[in-house]
């Protein structure tokens, strides 16, 4: 057998490779890539789509702040590698707010019917204790985190989760045409979009009850219109429509809220007629 000639330096070539350094000095509105450094579970579902960037060597960017709330504030943020243009995409994160930072306004009445792993972390939560504002920071964040994955598992329309790390969670950005899709609330369709669009959200409503769960907070103003094509926001009080004895009060405020606006742009609708639909769905 021959061996492989050695390159001037005296190197058998069989133990060489090329490699590209990732020795970038980040900004301070940037960071590497956590999407290694989180649990498995922690990932968004199989299959994937094809935009989510797995590089390990991706730069993390924040692009600037799309919303602010009471208890948590969205912004863009880019993951892209440097080394390799296909490996790049702009995605939404929202971030829960610190306990020094975040004003909890959401009733206790979401989480009846939920139980926590750890009793410390559930008593802190009733004492209202310091501990116990860090652990519902986490726990609205994991509870969003959730919902997001099975509601897209079941194939109803919200952005598409791609990890969750503490309080941060990263999803699809949605989109048109390079620009944040509106709210439903601002947009003024035409007859025909109109009716279109209220049959997607009833729709999702009928599949989130058959689910077993009602979303709890449901308007025009946290559902995205990309197009044609709605896409319902904001989960982490999502309700237990068995758990909790006052789904139904929540799930007729959805109907309320989204027949009255649509009523309102003309189209005739009416949310008892709706809620009993979704009622006689559920059972």
């Amino acid at each position: 057998m021959t061996s492989p000639e050695c390159r001037d330096d005296g190197i058998d070539p069989r133990f060489t490779f090329d490699y590209q350094a990732y020795d970038e000095d980040l900004d301070p509105d940037q960071r590497w890539s956590t999407w290694l450094e989180v649990d498995p579970l922690q990932r968004g579902p199989q299959p994937r789509p094809d935009w989510v960037v797995t590089s390990q060597g991706a730069i993390d960017t924040d692009l600037g702040i799309l919303k602010t709330g009471k208890e948590a504030d969205v912004f863009l943020l880019e993951r892209a590698d440097p080394h390799d243009p296909r490996q790049q995409v702009v995605m939404a994160a929202k971030r829960y707010r610190d306990p020094d930072h975040r004003s909890f306004h959401r009733s206790a009445t979401y989480t009846e019917g939920r139980s926590m792993k750890r009793s410390r972390d559930e008593r802190a939560l009733k004492r209202k204790s310091s501990w116990g504002r860090v652990v519902a920071a986490g726990e609205w964040a994991i509870s969003e985190w959730g919902m997001l994955t099975r509601f897209w598992e079941l194939g109803l329309p919200v952005p598409y989760p791609v990890q969750v790390d503490g309080t941060e969670i990263l999803m699809e950005w949605i989109q048109v045409e390079g620009q944040t899709a509106p709210r439903l609330a601002q947009t003024r369709p035409d007859r025909d979009l109109l009716e279109h669009y209220f049959e997607q959200v009833r729709q999702a409503l009928v599949d989130m009850v058959r689910a077993g769960v009602v979303h709890g907070d449901l308007s025009a103003y946290n559902i995205l219109a990309a197009g044609e094509r709605l896409v319902v926001i904001d989960l982490p009080q999502v309700v237990d429509l068995a758990g909790n004895l006052q789904a139904h009060d929540f799930l007729l405020r959805d109907c309320t809220n989204v027949c009255r606006w649509f009523a309102g742009r003309g189209l005739q609708v009416d949310e008892q007629e709706l809620f009993g639909e979704l009622v006689a769905q559920a059972w």
